[in-house]
């Protein structure tokens, strides 16, 4: 086995990953600026449309904890691979889909596309325990510069040379990430790496060893707060383009704009301020400080009226969620062993995705039935009920 990469070569893997981890969500927004006109040429309506966006969530939903343990097992290196990979093949295939069948079929590959949770492994391994959030933290920067770069690539691309066009470059891109990690990223980047041992050994299916990191002192509380907190505002994501469309009355050119916005608000974030807090206070106490922010953002989110309200609660929002986000995957990969960290990514990477395969029903309920205000009245309560709990479990602590 190899050992891990020594301290000078450190800091130069975790540039090349938040490269590779930019350039792969780039390639992912230029995919969604391609999916949606090929679906209407191909004649789908809006419940078709979302059929297909929930086989994606389901398929990486079912596919995130096993990636996880496959690259616990065989090295991030690995891992990563077979996420670029599947990128190429999943871009191919929509670049030759002329039909309904071949447009559901080329999502197949996605789920093993898991390259943003492959990266956060390669951190998760490589940073220091107390810098780990912070190094986590610079991932959602590139988050930013992809969401901008691919959003504007991809409307352009698609206009001057047509959809398959875009589909070929973004294929093309994902072969440039697979031969970044190849040649950049050590095959075990674990600090120590052992032979297969108990937790590892066996095969990547193993559910049972999955669900065992459940077991571990405090897991089950935050994985559990991660998904009930994460739901209110993981709908309203995925209704975001519907209430931008229909409620706000938005042009296609102005929700660039306000998508642009949207991706600076995320890299200021990202990158100037979740470091500085995680320096100056502790993880439970940025955890509360989230779920209680979050909280006032879905009761300001319910009284907003107009889209200049909304780009000032937007602020606070991608805050509370950027913290939450973070907090909740440090927390989680410092509660279990070094040799299962890679796995208890893959869970955590399995939240989006289960928001993503019930958010469209959830949500199209609330929205047809209560309106756009319900989505902040349901996360003010049940994030001010999480809050509420927590702080009480907390003070409990402190007294005993």
């Amino acid at each position: 086995m190899m050992d891990p990469p020594p301290a000078a070569k450190v800091q130069k893997v975790l540039y090349v990953t938040y490269l590779i981890a930019a350039l792969d969500v780039t390639w992912l927004f230029l995919q969604f600026s391609i999916t949606p006109y090929l679906a209407k040429k191909l004649g789908f309506d809006t419940l078709w449309f979302g059929y297909l966006q929930t086989s994606v969530g389901v398929m990486q939903l079912l596919g995130g904890p096993v990636f996880g343990r496959f690259a616990d097992i065989f090295g991030a290196r690995a891992a990563l691979s077979l996420s670029c990979l599947a990128s190429v093949i999943y871009f191919l295939l929509l670049a030759a889909a002329d039909s309904t069948l071949l447009l559901f079929l080329h999502k197949l590959p996605a789920v093993f596309m898991h390259s943003m949770p492959g990266s956060q492994m390669v951190i998760t391994d490589l940073s220091e325990s107390n810098k780990r959030a912070d190094a986590l933290a610079k991932l959602g920067l590139c988050f930013g510069i992809g969401m901008i770069t691919g959003s504007s690539l991809g409307g352009t691309l698609s206009t001057r040379f047509g959809e398959k066009f875009a589909a070929y470059v973004a294929s093309v891109g994902s072969a440039i990430n697979l031969l970044l990690v190849l040649k950049f990223i050590p095959k075990h980047t674990k600090r120590q790496h052992k032979k297969m041992n108990n937790n590892t050994a066996g095969s990547v299916f193993n559910l049972g060893e999955i669900a065992r990191l459940m077991k571990f002192p405090g897991v089950a509380k935050t994985f559990t707060v991660k998904i009930i907190s994460g739901l209110p505002s993981g709908v309203f994501q995925v209704m975001f383009s519907i209430i931008v469309m229909n409620f706000f009355q938005l042009q296609a050119e102005q929700n660039g704009y306000l998508m642009a916005y949207l991706g600076v608000v995320q890299m200021v974030i990202q990158g100037a301020v979740i470091g500085r807090l995680t320096t100056r206070y502790s993880e439970n106490s940025l955890l509360l400080f989230s779920i209680g922010l979050n909280s006032l953002v879905g009761l300001a989110q319910a009284l907003t009226t107009n889209i200049v309200q909304f780009c000032c609660v937007l602020i606070p929002m991608m805050l509370s969620l950027s913290i939450f986000n973070v907090i909740t995957d440090s927390m989680l990969t410092k509660s279990v062993p070094a040799s299962d960290t890679g796995t208890m990514l893959g869970l955590c990477a399995s939240v989006l995705p289960l928001v993503r395969t019930v958010g469209p029903t959830i949500g199209g309920f609330l929205y047809e039935t209560y309106g756009v205000a319900s989505f902040g009245y349901i996360q003010f309560i049940v994030s001010a009920a999480t809050f509420s709990l927590m702080f009480m479990s907390s003070a409990k602590k402190n007294t005993t």
